[in-house]
């Protein structure tokens, strides 16, 4: 799933009152605290439609998976039954089998693609973004690998800021 951009996410949790509570689970991250019980906040009202929000504007969100639904399937169901679903959802959760298709590559070659369907791709999305915050506290600074608002770009140029700083050259083998 694509990632929605930096400011489209931060928005949204504001819209649905989620940055304090995900900044409480960064700081006591940070602070080695221990979680318990973190599926209130998982399945707390707010985090689904935050969850909801985050899919959807996701460009892969129009992808049906194997039950040949996505996003546009859901925007009819009023919240508070949204809601519901998704809650009852984790009381049972069982994922569902995980559409393959190939994807061409630039090279003529193909690349296998996996496309899970839109409740579950709801479920991991409530999941990832508690889970996310605990997580980050956690990681060191200059990790770049698969993180929010990080790519191969930014380890690349923090790579050769690095070496201008230490004023490294290489040798060409010529």
């Amino acid at each position: 799933m694509e990632n929605v951009s930096a400011s489209h996410s931060i928005r949204h949790m504001e819209y649905y009152g989620m940055i304090d509570s995900f900044d409480n689970l960064y700081k006591e991250s940070s602070d080695n605290h221990v979680f318990n019980n973190l599926m209130e906040i998982v399945t707390s009202s707010n985090n689904i439609l935050l969850a909801y929000r985050n899919v959807k504007g996701n460009s892969g969100s129009v992808s049906p998976g194997v039950d040949n639904k996505n996003i546009d399937d859901l925007k009819e169901i009023p919240n508070a039954d949204f809601i519901k679903i998704v809650q009852t959802k984790f009381s049972e959760y069982k994922p569902q089998p995980v559409k393959r298709v190939e994807i061409p590559k630039p090279n003529g070659k193909t690349r296998p693609l996996g496309i899970p369907t839109i409740w579950d791709r709801i479920v991991q999305q409530c999941l990832l973004q508690v889970l996310e915050p605990i997580m980050e506290a956690k990681f060191h600074d200059k990790n770049y690998g698969f993180r929010p608002n990080r790519s191969a770009h930014h380890a690349f140029a923090q790579a050769v800021r690095l070496a201008q700083v230490s004023k490294l050259t290489f040798a060409d083998d010529d």
